[in-house]
């Protein structure tokens, strides 16, 4: 006879059936082929022949196998819970300290077989938490790493941003002139290392045609400040930032993958930048980050420092601390060092002008430079979903409490019987502590999901992103939420059965008890809180609606942005040699562009709207002249071509704008802004004809032509800004540096207008129009004008998105908790209703009563929550835009509309109520 168990584990596939079941499964299915064998020898048969018959028994193997399967499928959990038990009294025979760990034990395996016996409730509450959870741990994602986390730099306490400031004119920040910088690096006591360093974009020939790349300008300190060290080749030294000297090149690592495949014998190549050929000395390793920047490529700053007056303050600087110094001792040793600059670096400021001006170094922490305001977004958005988490834990706990109200008199039971109120709490709380870990795990999963979105549609002056990730610092806060979240609502029902009176409970248990109000305080203050929380949250995200509005009607300085197309070209003394050949070819280059089918006008100027381009001068005013020893205050300045104002849609509000004949007669005219001129005449047509002038004193005088439309230059967010325009070439400007020689703007951003932009082939057209005048000259920052002034709203936008994702789910969670409650209601008191309806009660007679409660509890959370949105949307103040946090309009409408959305939530169960069959509910009593 055959080894039937053998016989069958080989014929029958038991995929997900192991251990001491699959044990059982193949010994009765063997016993039975055996008996059908034994059954068929008594008879007569042959051995052959027995054994096919007891094999006909089983007509189709993986049918048994499906059957078996869907049989067997939940015996597996008893059995382990079996193994469990065994465990646990194993451990509880040790006694001592063992036995709270084997009462531990026990109540999460009861716990675990509460909740496979309801697994809609347990899908709900992780679901729930899961949400909550996983929306703080994204965002506690963002802020640890763009707030707390410290800069990836060795001792990054001790990297500072070097900066100036200038109260006397009128300027609180300013960044470095490379004179300063000289003399720091030479003289400083205090600073172990310093660089300073700048963003350009440069071209990179010997390609199918040129790239425009980002690279990093920095001194030879400036890596070195950093403790940067090269994975090939070496760093800048002070040979290869002089003038005259071999041109130099650092690639950064990804630049070298991409471009050169990781070349390992790349050092001492050739890459041609801006037409000049430029060593490869180095390659900077993975990972390192130059600040906010990723630039492809690092240059040498390559001054002279024979021809460096203390100007310019155009270039941002850091700074090393040595070890034990102090920002303010750094600072005390800076600032004996301005004068010292000054003398040292004669024929710019001088000792007068600076003492007047109040000019002193500002050092600030590296990390406070590069975060900038942002923190205040991310504290807002972390407190909101908070909220919305405390949200979630109140709707999870009035479930907690009608589950546990079902086992009332099991509880009352179980206390008569001699159990703690210990072993009862504890039994709530390892349930409740189990399902606040189980969302933490679906948390997770969200917040992974959710941290790629808003890292996606997040600011793009949002920094340190990519630093942003799920790490054990993040896990653990995970943790510690999901268990905090546990106890939260786990301590309801606790507090609620843990002191209840065993007699009353015992009679509320009976068949046919109604709900005393006693127990419909703690849901409904859970209710009221959540109404009060979702409220705030609303009318924080109202406000950041009409925020968006008022940017939205704000006068940026230019209209239909969809329509421009903004890119830069620069003409350069080596295509044109004189001043007004360069002039020349950047009108043809405009007449040119006109000409491009679709195209309406084209302008110019050296930075246009938003792009941070501009630069600053001191303006003297000839009908104003300013009192002995008072410095002029400076202004933001451009040079510009002729159509700037025309393409941009920027109105001449008076006078006339500037034409080609204006800019090569070197004509002594200016154009400002209408704020600049009633600062000054209380009507900007007064200011025509009235002349202003830079320099450093009064005199050089230029006549205003005309007077434009303010701008918001710094983005829209931003109160318009007094400027300046200068004819593209100028005669005798600022001749204490420049002397007789003219000036040109080399570098214009033209604007062109057209209904086809963004549309194929517009772009290819332009560029060729360009390269009509200059062969395979790139275009630089390539760009619509509407992605820039959406750039400019992007922090309102991302706040708004965030904020509106969490009130609605708020909205929604607190609409659930109403309708939760209020159904709840009419289910405990359906005999009462049937009792009312039976007596004469007519349907909108119950109908009201039951929406009064719902309104009752949507009043308290209101008002409650009113007086918390007038403490809290305060803080909201730097977020918001044309629109006061204390708004009134806001706070009413967001009350009336959670009111009426309270009432619909009641109505619905009410409705039911109304319907009750008296007979039916008498007859269930």
């Amino acid at each position: 006879m055959r080894d039937w168990k053998r016989y069958v584990r080989e014929h029958l596939p038991l995929p997900d059936i192991e251990g001491s079941l699959e044990v059982e499964v193949v010994e009765e299915i063997a016993i039975q082929l055996e008996d059908g064998y034994r059954a068929a020898r008594a008879r007569g048969a042959g051995e052959e022949e027995a054994e096919a018959e007891a094999l006909a028994l089983i007509g189709d193997w993986s049918t048994l196998a499906r059957d078996v399967q869907g049989s067997k499928r939940f015996a597996r959990a008893p059995r382990i819970e079996h193994r469990v038990e065994d465990r646990e009294f194993a451990i509880r025979t040790r006694g001592g300290s063992w036995v709270p760990v084997a009462d531990m034990l026990r109540d999460l395996r009861l716990a675990v077989r509460r909740l496979r016996r309801a697994p809609a409730f347990g899908a709900v509450v992780v679901l729930t938490l899961g949400m909550g959870i996983g929306a703080n741990t994204a965002i506690f994602s963002l802020v640890k790493g763009i707030l707390l986390d410290p800069l990836p730099y060795e001792e990054p306490e001790r990297l500072v941003a070097v900066l100036n400031t200038a109260p006397g004119v009128g300027e609180e920040v300013l960044p470095q002139s490379a004179a300063v910088h000289f003399t720091y690096e030479d003289e400083s006591r205090l600073l172990e290392a310093v660089g300073l360093y700048n963003r350009f974009d440069v071209t990179v020939l010997g390609l199918d045609e040129p790239v425009r790349i980002p690279s990093i300008y920095v001194t030879a300190g400036t890596l070195p400040t950093l403790r940067a060290r090269p994975l090939l080749g070496r760093l800048f030294s002070a040979e290869d930032a002089t003038p005259g000297t071999p041109f130099t090149v650092i690639l950064s690592y990804g630049y070298w993958q991409n471009q050169f495949g990781g070349d390992p014998e790349i050092l001492g190549r050739t890459m041609s930048i801006g037409g000049e050929a430029r060593e490869i000395i180095g390659v900077l390793p993975r990972g390192f980050r130059f600040l906010e920047h990723d630039p492809a490529v690092y240059l040498p700053f390559r001054f002279d420092r024979s021809s460096l007056t203390v100007s310019n303050f155009t270039n941002p600087s850091v700074a090393r601390l040595r070890e034990g110094a102090t920002l303010e001792a750094a600072t005390a040793d800076l600032a004996r060092l301005m004068p010292v600059a000054v003398e040292k670096f004669p024929g710019g400021v001088t000792l007068a002008f600076l003492e007047e001006a109040r000019g002193a170094p500002l050092l600030l922490p590296l990390k406070e430079t590069i975060v900038g305001d942002v923190g205040d977004v991310l504290w807002v958005l972390l407190g909101t979903v908070g909220i919305v988490l405390l949200i979630a834990c109140a709707n999870v706990a009035n479930l907690f409490l009608v589950r546990a109200e079902a086992r009332e008199r099991e509880l009352a039971v179980r206390r008569a019987m001699g159990a703690k109120r210990r072993q009862v709490a504890g039994q709530f709380l390892v349930e409740s502590v189990l399902l606040g870990l189980l969302g933490g795990v679906v948390g997770l999963g969200l917040a992974h999901a959710g941290l790629r979105l808003l890292v996606a549609i997040a600011p793009a002056n949002l920094p340190r992103l990519d630093e942003v990730s799920l790490d054990p610092v993040v896990l653990i806060f995970t943790l510690c939420i999901s268990i905090i979240s546990g106890v939260l609502f786990g301590l309801f029902p606790v507090l609620r059965w843990g002191h209840a009176d065993l007699v009353n409970a015992l009679k509320e248990g009976g068949r046919g008890s109604g709900a005393g109000r006693e127990r419909h305080r703690t849901r409904n203050a859970l209710v009221v809180g959540q109404i009060t929380l979702a409220l705030v949250l609303l009318i924080g995200s109202s406000l950041m609606v009409r925020s968006f509005q008022a940017i939205r009607r704000a006068n940026p300085g230019f209209r239909n942005p969809a329509e421009i197309m903004i890119l830069g070209v620069s003409v350069t003394s080596e295509v044109a040699e004189s001043p007004d050949a360069i002039v020349q070819t950047h009108e043809a280059i405009a007449h040119r562009l006109a000409e491009v089918p679709g195209v309406t006008s084209v302008g110019s100027s050296s930075s246009v709207t938003m792009d941070g381009r501009a630069g600053w001068d001191p303006i003297f005013v000839e009908d104003s002249p300013l009192p002995e020893g008072q410095l002029p205050p400076t202004r933001r300045f451009k040079w510009i071509g002729a159509g700037y104002f025309e393409t941009m849609g920027n109105p001449i509000v008076a006078g006339r704008t500037l034409g080609w004949t204006d800019i090569y007669n070197r004509a002594r005219v200016v154009l400002v802004t209408e704020n600049f001129a009633r600062e000054y005449w209380s009507d900007p047509a007064e200011a025509i004809g009235e002349r202003i002038g830079t320099g450093m004193a009064p005199g050089n005088w230029r006549e205003i032509i005309g007077v434009v439309g303010d701008v918001r230059d710094d983005g829209v967010t931003q109160d318009p800004v007094a400027i300046v325009y200068w004819p593209m070439l100028l005669e005798d400007f600022w001749p204490e540096i420049r002397g007789d020689e003219p000036f040109v703007a080399l570098t214009q951003f033209y604007a062109i207008r057209s209904p086809r932009v963004g549309t194929a082939g517009f772009l290819r057209e332009v560029k060729e129009a360009v390269w009509s005048f200059l062969p395979n000259r790139p275009l630089t920052n390539v760009q619509n004008l509407e992605d820039m002034l959406r750039g400019s709203m992007a922090r309102t936008s991302f706040t708004l998105v965030m904020l509106g994702i969490a009130a609605a789910v708020a909205l929604l969670l607190a609409t659930v908790g109403v309708y939760g409650v209020i159904s709840y209601v009419v289910s405990q008191r359906t005999r009462e209703i049937g009792v009312r309806i039976a007596l004469g009660a007519g349907s909108s007679t119950v109908t009201g009563m039951v929406v009064r409660q719902g309104l009752f509890l949507a009043v308290i959370g209101v008002a409650l929550g009113l007086a918390a949105a007038y403490g809290l949307s305060r803080l909201m103040t730097s977020l918001l835009f044309g629109v006061s946090a204390l708004d009134p309009l806001t706070y009413a409408m967001v009350a009336v509309c959670l009111t009426a959305i309270a009432l619909l939530a009641s109505y619905l169960p009410a409705r039911r109520a109304a319907r009750v069959d008296p007979m039916e509910a008498l007859r269930a009593e």
